[in-house]
């Protein structure tokens, strides 16, 4: 993940959300951006694209799961999610971006915060230090904004007056 966005820990490229959000929020049917294969000690969905799929470029379909690469970069996934519809990404709270602005207060539905900063995992699933900025939970679809609504995870679920945006049918190609 890139340097940017997240200035995370110890120069390590891949780190993994806690199992304990994915389990909170419930089932997700794909995870592009997902460790490859070999590496991931936990599924995030049903289905994965790792780096090696190119996920950014690849169809995707049904509820979606999106910890995207973290840099410029993430703005370009979060777009796609907003255009997909349906679909929770995690990222750091960088609130005053560009890119915040342009593809979460314009387009979300809700964003999440956290209370305090989050443990992500090294790709061996072995617990990290802890991150060093804020992470958020960015909601595409009502459905998404329920789920945390009633994840139990502990933060602040702030609901968005979005402007129109079109989006997919239902998910769907």
């Amino acid at each position: 993940m890139g340097k940017n966005f997240n200035t995370n820990t110890a120069n390590h490229n891949e780190w993994l959300t806690p199992p304990e959000i994915i389990e909170a929020l419930g089932q997700f049917d794909l995870d592009p951006c997902a460790p490859t294969p070999a590496t991931r000690p936990w599924s995030m969905a049903h289905r994965h694209y790792s780096i090696e799929d190119n996920g950014l470029m690849m169809p995707w379909y049904g509820r979606i799961w999106c910890n995207p690469p973290y840099g410029r970069e993430t703005f370009a996934w979060l777009n796609k999610l907003a255009e997909h519809g349906d679909g929770v990404a995690l990222i750091f709270a960088r609130t005053e971006t560009r890119g915040f602005h342009a593809e979460i207060w314009e387009k979300a539905d809700a964003v999440f915060f956290f209370k305090g900063r989050l443990r992500f995992h090294k790709i061996n699933g072995e617990r990290g230090a802890t991150a060093n900025a804020p992470s958020c939970l960015v909601a595409y679809g009502q459905n998404n904004v329920e789920a945390l609504e009633k994840s139990g995870l502990k933060g602040k679920l702030v609901k968005l007056k979005r402007r129109c945006y079109p989006r997919s049918e239902g998910g769907s190609i």
